[in-house]
């Protein structure tokens, strides 16, 4: 009997491609980089606040080009009338993204945002963390020694 060949570890982004590429055809996406890549198409300060939902495309009429869609933005209550006010802008950013005029209007949803940014590993204090590994001499397991200094240097920061 053959056995079977090896098989190689694939990256999860490969095995989930399809699925992650059929979900954002329902809300209207036709690549993924409108929501990967919203941070450099919005830029910092307009991306902090909202975040693209999906774009709805009107239908097209018989022997009729494809009309501009319509962008909708979920963003937070309090900067709405901000993200308003720069609408042009965005609009301006998202078709030189695309290379052509996709998006024609900004339709804005009021709610929280789905996304945040991931909070930055703490520093380790190495100090303390030589300080407390001084003061385990019952330890004799050095490793074990220098990852118990390492947390309760950290635990020291909080």
């Amino acid at each position: 009997m053959n056995k079977p060949g090896k098989t190689q570890a694939r990256p999860l982004s490969d095995i989930l491609r399809k699925t992650i590429k059929d979900a954002f055809a329902k809300q209207g996406f036709a690549a993924t980089e409108l929501v990967t890549r919203w941070n450099e198409i919005a830029g910092p300060e307009i991306a902090a606040h909202c975040e693209p939902e999906k774009i709805q495309w009107p239908r097209p009429y018989e022997n009729e080009d494809q009309q501009p869609g319509t962008l909708v933005l979920r963003v937070e209550g309090p900067t709405a009338i901000e993200i308003q006010h720069l609408s042009k802008i965005i609009l301006e950013r998202v078709n030189r993204f695309f290379g052509w005029q996709a998006v024609a209007e900004l339709r804005l949803r009021q709610a929280p945002l789905g996304r945040r940014d991931k909070p930055t590993p703490p520093v380790p204090d190495h100090a303390a963390a030589e300080r407390i590994a001084a003061s385990l001499t019952e330890i004799s397991d050095e490793k074990l020694r220098q990852a118990l200094a390492r947390l309760g240097a950290a635990v020291d920061k909080n």
